[in-house]
């Protein structure tokens, strides 16, 4: 090039080296193709200051590193940061432990130094925002910063998951930043927040399309609200959004009445703190002007869905049985151990609990009722060896923490996962803003909400060998809640509903009557022994003398049409022919001819036309 190797570009460099090992060798003699690559790479590592090695493609990192720092410094490093990660339960051999010494050896060589405590938060910062490493190098620096922040060279790296990067494409600038006055300063929980600020830019987006002249909340007026709530009634799924891929196959679909309400509720709650908070002048009741039309109310309410018994049957019994070989796989291996996978498989078969609530247990959840132990409020009886096992349940949607009985089962499953799990870092429980231990964390991260319903049913429907849908629709985590509900309030002992609300963990008795749903056996037994079809047989047969219409007597003019008179009115008839009997002047009075053509009178029914009109006696209710 006619330059000095200290004068070449950062392009210079890469088009020398090659995007890959392959289009190198494509332009230097056949003498230079084999191992000379990473050589030159130090080399413009070391004379050009080139570090652009994601460009690079595959090659040796942790050797370039080795031959620029000195192959026993770097591995030392590298084994302090791998040391925090066994610890918290990475494995060698893993896909993200094999990827350790290459990003370790990578942000040596980006930060020009071999030593962990150089690894600063700004550069991490900085790696990120210039994407400095490879794809697979950016999933596995998530845990390298956790190992360094726990040596204390470094601040933790910050989650931020998918729902929480909320688009503002679309969304006029002053509604936007309204938005994100209001999110910065609500004490909302971070998930509602989160829902709320989603539905604000999506409102955001009506407005830039139909009403440009609202997009400062100040100028809203009640006939905004009207057309706002008019739209939200014609919405259609994918309207107003950015992104759709996670719900292509259901486009141009009309909203469900839980999402009109959600987004309307949004819009009343933000208009409502503007107002007091006094950042806006009340121009309109929100609560009056925002309010959920009677129409989307009607639709609204919790719809519990059971799993039949015999589908629940199975997956308890694959829970029950699992194996090694059941649990899901990534491409390095299982994602979690099978002790951790069983633990959480039996907490949602028998805790009834919502997923995010068992994903928030916490250490030392579990504790054991043992024999000699009295029940409490009841002096006579005790407990049996480890017959009772207590839950401790956090803090949650509708109430504080609580504790309940669930089955010994499931305590052994936890306390087995606890014996073996790794010593994990705490992490802030954001519903509480406590730091806590959660029981289900393993590689210094909890398990998710989601993967109940991503990787365990889905796991469990195979196994068992069920579909992962019935007809009324998926299976998911909380339809568990409602199964076991239901059968606790339907078993041959059943919980009272006060009960149920205790074990449950409900605020109000109401919210605990939408999921106990009579099972269609007990609601057979009792429609069985209410005895409808026999009953209307046999006030057939008392009406309709068979006997008569079978002989062919009633062609011949013989009574066969009776009347009931109800329970009762046999004896009060039998007082009065007894009385009027001695008194044929009142006898015509009462009834002609008492005994028509010499019919008696039976017990509890009147021949037909003896002394009443066939209309109201019709209406007369079952046979004495």
């Amino acid at each position: 090039m006619g330059r000095t190797f200290w004068g070449w570009s950062q392009q210079d460099w890469l088009d020398f080296l090659g995007r890959n090992h392959k289009a190198y060798q494509e332009q230097v003699p056949a003498w230079a193709e084999g191992y000379v690559r990473p050589f030159l790479c130090g080399h413009a590592y070391h004379l050009g200051g080139y570090a652009r090695f994601r460009h690079l493609g595959h090659f040796d990192r942790l050797s370039l590193a080795c031959r620029v720092f000195g192959r026993r410094l770097v591995e030392e490093e590298i084994a302090r940061v791998r040391t925090v990660l066994t610890g918290w339960g990475y494995q060698y051999g893993k896909e993200e432990d094999k990827g350790v010494p290459s990003v370790m050896s990578q942000l040596f060589l980006l930060n020009r130094s071999p030593h962990t405590g150089d690894l600063t938060t700004p550069f991490f910062d900085r790696v990120r925002r210039e994407e400095l490493l490879t794809d697979g190098g950016m999933r596995v620096l998530y845990a390298v910063q956790r190992a360094v922040a726990a040596l204390g060279f470094c601040d933790p790296p910050a989650t931020v998951s998918g729902s929480d990067v909320v688009s503002q494409t679309g969304v006029p600038p002053v509604w936007a930043a309204w938005v994100e006055r209001w999110n910065a300063t609500t004490t909302m929980t971070h998930r509602s927040r989160l829902h709320v600020r989603a539905a604000l830019l999506k409102t955001g987006r009506w407005i830039a399309a139909q009403q440009p002249q609202a997009a400062d909340p100040a100028a809203w007026t009640r006939q905004t609200c009207a057309a706002w709530i008019a739209a939200v009634d014609r919405m259609e799924i994918g309207d107003y959004v950015v992104r759709t891929s996670s719900f292509a196959e259901r486009l141009g679909q009309p909203l469900q009445a839980n999402s009109k309400a959600g987004l309307i509720r949004s819009v009343r709650v933000f208009f409502r703190d503007l107002q007091d908070w006094e950042w806006l002048r009340p121009g309109f009741d929100p609560l009056r002007a925002l309010s959920v039309p009677l129409s989307i109310i009607a639709l609204l309410g919790p719809h519990p869905r059971v799993i039949a018994d015999e589908v629940w049957a199975k997956l308890l019994w694959a829970g029950l049985n699992l194996e090694s070989a059941d649990i899901p796989r990534g491409k390095a291996g299982p994602t979690y151990p099978l002790e951790l996978v069983r633990a959480v498989t039996l907490t949602w078969l028998f805790a009834g609990q919502r997923s995010n609530e068992i994903a928030r247990l916490r250490l030392g959840c579990i504790r054991w009722q043992h024999d000699g132990n009295p029940v409490a409020g009841d002096s006579d009886n005790v407990l049996a060896r480890d017959a009772v096992c207590l839950l401790d349940v956090p803090a949650h949607k509708t109430g504080t923490a609580f504790t309940k009985p669930v089955d010994p089962l499931l305590g052994q499953a936890i306390n087995a996962w606890e014996s073996l799990r790794p010593q994990q870092p705490k992490r802030t429980d954001k519903r509480t803003g406590e730091q806590v231990d959660f029981l289900f964390s393993h590689r210094a991260r909890p398990v998710s909400s989601g993967y109940i319903n991503s990787s365990i049913i889905p796991m469990l429907c195979r196994k068992a060998g069920v579909p992962a849908a019935d007809v009324r629709g998926n299976i998911t985590s909380h339809r568990a809640r409602s199964t076991i509900a239901s059968q606790l309030y339907n078993a041959k002992e059943p919980m009272t509903v006060f009960e149920l609300q205790a074990w449950l963990g409900h605020r109000s008795p109401e919210s605990t009557q939408h999921y106990a749903k009579i099972s269609p056996n007990t609601l057979t037994k009792a429609y069985e022994d209410a005895g409808y079809f026999a009953r209307n047989v046999r006030t057939i047969e008392v009406l309709v003398d068979r006997d008569a219409v079978a002989s062919g007597a009633a062609a011949a003019g013989e009574p066969w049409q009776h009347y009931d008179l109800g329970h009762g009115y046999c004896i009060l008839w039998n007082l009065i022919c007894q009385v009027v009997q001695p008194l044929p002047w009142l006898t015509a009075t009462i009834g002609r001819s008492v005994a028509v053509a010499g019919t008696p009178i039976s017990r509890g029914v009147v021949p037909a036309g003896v002394g009443m009109s066939t209309s109201r006696s019709s209406s007369w209710s079952s046979a004495a």
